[in-house]
């Protein structure tokens, strides 16, 4: 009964072990690995090595359109993408994906340099 009363008194004399979650953000470790945001299309060269070691099949890179598409659901946010790729290109932000209830793609295209002929029109 004594254990009883001495453990009563430490936890009222002590802070909370969890804390007030959506008014306190807990602070989250740099070795975690969050989400993928995407890539730098003027970087990429859509070797498709991300595609190749990817164990989920999440990436599609289409080279002849320079298009690099990951499907957010089949994610497993190992990280091995952003590894292997030599232009290290992949973005990964370090915090937790939202909760959905649909599933999303994450599409980046090359951005194509406009030319501009001498008389001033433009042909893409």
């Amino acid at each position: 009964m004594f254990d009883m009363i001495g453990n009563v008194l430490k936890n009222l004399t002590s802070r909370p072990a969890t804390s007030r979650y959506p008014y306190v953000k807990r602070k989250l470790s740099p070795q975690i690995r969050g989400m993928i945001t995407g890539i730098e299309p003027d970087v990429c060269i859509y070797c498709g090595i991300c595609q190749k070691k990817c164990p989920s099949h999440a990436i599609v890179v289409d080279r002849p359109n320079k298009e690099w598409t990951i499907e957010t659901f089949k994610c497993i946010i190992c990280k091995e993408c952003v590894l292997v790729c030599p232009k290290k290109c992949i973005n990964m932000k370090n915090e937790h994906a939202t909760s959905s209830t649909t599933q999303t793609s994450i599409v980046c295209k090359a951005t194509k340099p406009e030319v501009v002929d001498e008389k001033g029109s433009t042909n893409a």
